[in-house]
């Protein structure tokens, strides 16, 4: 083939393949189609809530419409396979709590049901923290004011019940760790979300609950419930006054919670850091700071490999804890 026509046809395939590229990666994301946000949670919980704060937020940023595309089931399993699945064209995301991270762990998940905890998505940003706290019903707990006292009134021979918005979640896996720490059985009774949960706390059906701190801040104040203890390593500045796991003498002891979002595998990284710029910006506005805190939550943020970094090491500890305590939603 003569040299020019050679050239000829190089240039004519490179422009073929240039106008076959995808609207992000001529610099038009996302301009193309509206981004839908997963959330694999029911509407109306605190996942749900918040997913929409930064939807809407992250909408006026971008110039496109973000959808909320709710995909409850499996604790879980279903919405996250589902964007683990998705094209990795940056127009489906997916918004989720830390149990993305132990789901297939304790849900017994297997083939199509589940999804790569690690390897299969693409770390966005590290939206928010939400600190565990151990509340109590005051007339259930009797003399007991405090942890180190139910735990010796347990160990005395009290009977002593705490709920979690669920099995196998994070609240479930504190609650069995303190158990085996603190040398109790605190009797575990599982709800299908932490509202059933918080209201048979304040009702007494249930003596102590492990939820988030929004859940049950209106009580805390009445002396409905009272608080005996945080999950984390520090204290929260949305409840200062009450002491760590670690303070208390259970120094191995902690579990938080956090939200974040997540793209599919192989979306490109000039999307992921656009995504990210945007909801490190949104998380500064005072009015976000603000909704978050109603939730019990506090604005983190940060670079992709944080929420990276945080899922690997969640996916570690939480893992052994897991195997450890036997804890299953089965």
């Amino acid at each position: 083939m003569p040299t020019i026509r050679r050239h000829v046809l190089a240039a004519a395939l490179a422009a073929s393949a240039l106008s076959a590229l995808p609207a992000l990666a001529q610099g038009d994301y996302p301009a193309a189609k509206p981004v839908t946000v997963v959330v694999s949670y029911p509407p109306g919980g605190d996942t749900d809530a918040i997913a929409r704060l930064f939807a809407e937020k992250l909408g006026q940023r971008i110039k496109q419409s973000v959808i909320i595309d709710n995909r409850p089931g499996a604790g879980g399993a279903i919405g996250n396979g589902h964007v683990g699945r998705a094209a990795p064209d940056g127009y489906t995301l997916l918004f989720t709590p830390n149990p993305f991270t132990t789901a297939p762990m304790v849900m017994k998940l297997s083939g199509a049901a589940s999804y790569d905890v690690l390897g299969g998505y693409e770390a966005v940003i590290n939206t928010a923290t939400q600190p565990l706290v151990l509340v109590g019903n005051p007339a259930a707990l009797g003399d007991a004011k405090t942890l180190p006292q139910l735990v010796a009134a347990a160990k005395a021979g009290k009977s002593v019940s705490y709920a979690s918005p669920g099995a196998g979640s994070p609240m479930h896996i504190v609650g069995e760790w303190l158990n085996k720490a603190a040398g109790v059985k605190f009797s575990h009774v599982p709800y299908r979300g932490v509202g059933p949960s918080v209201n048979d706390v304040v009702a007494g059906h249930v003596d102590t609950a492990w939820v988030t701190i929004g859940a049950v801040r209106q009580y805390l104040g009445t002396g409905k419930l009272i608080p005996l203890a945080i999950g984390d390593a520090q204290r929260s500045r949305l409840a200062p006054e009450v002491p760590t796991l670690v303070e208390l003498g259970y120094k191995d002891v902690v579990v938080g919670a956090w939200n974040g979002f997540f793209a599919p595998k192989g979306t490109p990284a000039a999307v992921v850091k656009l995504l990210n710029e945007h909801l490190n910006a949104i998380l500064k506005e005072p009015e976000v700071v603000e909704k978050l805190a109603v939730f019990g939550a506090l604005p983190a943020g940060g670079a992709p490999d944080v929420l990276a970094r945080l899922n690997q090491r969640e996916y570690a500890v939480m893992g052994k804890a897991i195997r450890d305590l036997g804890i299953s939603a089965e």
